[in-house]
């Protein structure tokens, strides 16, 4: 009873409006390096 509130929860996801993929929110996106509207990673070229 005294750690009832250490139990996990569900992962939270939000569809992506660009690609309409499912993403975690507040995390880059590593397909795209999108975060925010903005490109924070270079995509590697293979």
């Amino acid at each position: 009873m005294r750690r009832s509130h250490h139990a996990l929860g569900p992962n939270a996801y939000a569809e992506d409006k660009d690609t309409g993929e499912l993403k975690r929110p507040h995390h880059v996106d590593l397909k795209t390096g999108m975060y925010k509207g903005r490109q924070v990673l270079t995509s590697k070229e293979d």
